[in-house]
Order: C-alpha cells, then sequence, then structure tokens
C-alpha cells in the first residue's frame, strides 16, 4: 500500500494525461504530491527529505509548465530529482562517513562495509542514468511516449533495479550466530 501512495502523484498524472492533456495532468500531479506531502505531515510529524526535494521539484517545474505553457519544464523533472539522487548518494560518504545505502538500510540488513559502498555506486549510477533516459525518450520521441515512458518505464525499471539489488544484498548478508537465530 506504502508503494501505492509513493507513485499516487505520477498515476494521477497518467490518467489526467490521459484525459486532459499536459496541463491538467500537471496541475493534478502537484496538487496530489502537496496533499500527501501534508497527510504525511500530520500522521508522522516528519517528511522525508527525499519526498520533499521530489514535492519541490514538482511544485517548481510544474508551476513553470503551468505559467509559461510549455511542458518542457516538466519534461525535465523527473531527470532533476534522479541527477540530484544520484549526487546525493555519490557525495553520502563525504558528508558523514557512511555510505547513504547503508544510513538508509542498515537497521533491516546487515552487510560490509564494501558492499554498502558497491550498492551507493550501484544507486548513483542507476539515478544518473534513468535520469539521462528519461531526457533522451523527452526529446526524441513524442509527448505521449514520455507520459508513458514516466510511468511505465521509469517504474519498470526502478523494480528491475529493486530486485536486482535484492538479490545481489541476499548475496551478502552476514548469518546470525546460531544463539541469536
Amino acid at each position: 500500500m506504502q508503494l501505492l501512495a509513493a507513485f499516487f502523484p505520477i498515476i494521477l498524472f497518467f490518467a489526467f494525461y490521459k484525459a486532459y492533456g499536459i496541463f491538467v495532468a500537471t496541475a493534478a500531479a502537484m496538487l496530489a504530491a502537496l496533499g500527501q506531502t501534508l497527510w504525511h505531515w500530520f500522521r508522522h510529524r516528519k517528511l522525508e527529505k527525499m519526498h520533499l526535494v521530489t514535492l519541490v521539484m514538482l511544485l517548481v517545474l510544474g508551476g513553470l509548465t503551468l505559467a509559461f505553457q510549455d511542458p518542457t519544464f516538466i519534461k525535465w523533472k523527473p531527470t532533476i530529482v534522479n541527477w540530484l539522487f544520484g549526487v546525493a548518494f555519490l557525495l553520502s560518504p563525504l558528508f558523514g562517513g557512511r555510505p547513504l545505502t547503508e544510513r538508509l538500510m542498515s537497521h533491516a540488513v546487515e552487510l560490509p562495509i564494501s558492499i554498502w559502498r558497491q550498492l551507493n555506486h550501484a544507486w548513483t549510477l542507476f539515478f544518473l542514468a534513468v535520469g539521462g533516459l528519461n531526457l533522451y525518450v523527452a526529446y526524441h520521441f513524442d509527448e505521449a511516449t514520455w507520459v508513458n515512458f514516466k510511468l511505465f518505464g521509469l517504474m519498470g525499471l526502478t523494480f528491475a533495479f529493486l530486485i536486482a539489488q535484492s538479490f545481489f544484498m541476499a548475496r551478502h548478508v552476514k548469518d546470525l550466530p546460531s544463539e541469536e537465530k
């Protein structure tokens, strides 16, 4: 359910795009993301930095899309967000000493530091690559193809990458001593 909630604004964007076009879809995604963020704040009294970055980029680039009636801005949103995340993963060991992957997941799984670093590099490359791929699709295909790619392509690539990461991590999880099992 939480995964569906994470993709709610993009699913809404897709549905509104099919019915009303890019500008109504952009406004719908902006309102959905803002409402979702406010709901999360009232429920948990905290917000994740990644959610805030995504919201701010959506509001700024969506706002520019609506103000100038130019879909180029909203097409850049996935790229900018992914590149920001890629840079965050890349630079995370410099700020705090540990890779971001370790900080995000070490409460759930114990891995050697070398594996955390490999995972961090993989996430960095993934975010930078999908950001570039988004621009390729945005500039080499029509708007409808880009919208389909934004929902199905980016989401599919993310799920495939998560599954691959899970298999990679499973090979390296440290076994608990027999008395802790």
